[in-house]
């Protein structure tokens, strides 16, 4: 009963860190030049595991190992979203916070709301994909929040350089990324 507690617990402090993303970033807002999204995502590609390799520092992954995002398609249409990590070590107690997605643009499947505690939803838009879905780029339009995600654990040391030469040049800034703990 105790883990069921600490799961609820943990999705609340997940939407409250939604409700207050763009103020409580220690990363400054950059809403110059605007942000692009990629053409299209097939969101049956989409889903599935996702290993983070790099990401923004903030708040609510602090003290994360291994961080991995699972999505999973709903009866509704939605996307459950499973993000889970090991607190403190590799080895640590396991972290988990569930919520939902929703696509917001069905012209790209690309812009996505994010909702770990109702009614607050946060952005989560796809902002470069590989064609085969080995790899993906997640922001938001204020770009406080960045995330380097790829199918497998790790990813080769080119693929990794190539994607901080893309993302400097959409407007981030890349002293603020950091390699996810493993």
């Amino acid at each position: 009963m105790r883990y069921g507690l600490a799961v609820t617990l943990k999705t609340i402090v997940w939407g409250l860190i939604l409700l207050f993303m763009n103020s409580c970033s220690s990363v400054p807002k950059k809403l110059d030049p605007e942000l692009g999204v990629v053409g299209y995502v097939d969101i049956d590609r989409y889903l599935g595991k996702w290993y983070e390799i790099a990401r923004y520092p903030h708040s609510f992954e602090e003290g994360c190992y291994g961080a991995t995002a699972l999505y999973e398609k709903m009866d509704d249409g939605k996307i459950r979203v499973i993000n889970q990590c090991r607190q403190g070590s590799s080895q640590g107690e396991l972290d988990e916070a569930i919520g939902k997605a929703r696509v917001v643009d069905p012209n790209t499947n690309a812009k996505l709301k994010v909702q770990f505690f109702w009614p607050f939803e946060g952005n989560y838009w796809i902002i470069d994909l590989d064609k085969e879905y080995r790899y993906a780029v997640v922001s938001e339009p204020n770009r406080q929040y960045l995330w380097i995600l790829s199918r497998s654990r790790d990813m080769d040391d080119g693929t990794l350089q190539k994607l901080k030469g893309k993302i400097e040049k959409m407007g981030f800034d890349l002293s603020y990324l950091m390699n996810t703990p493993r």
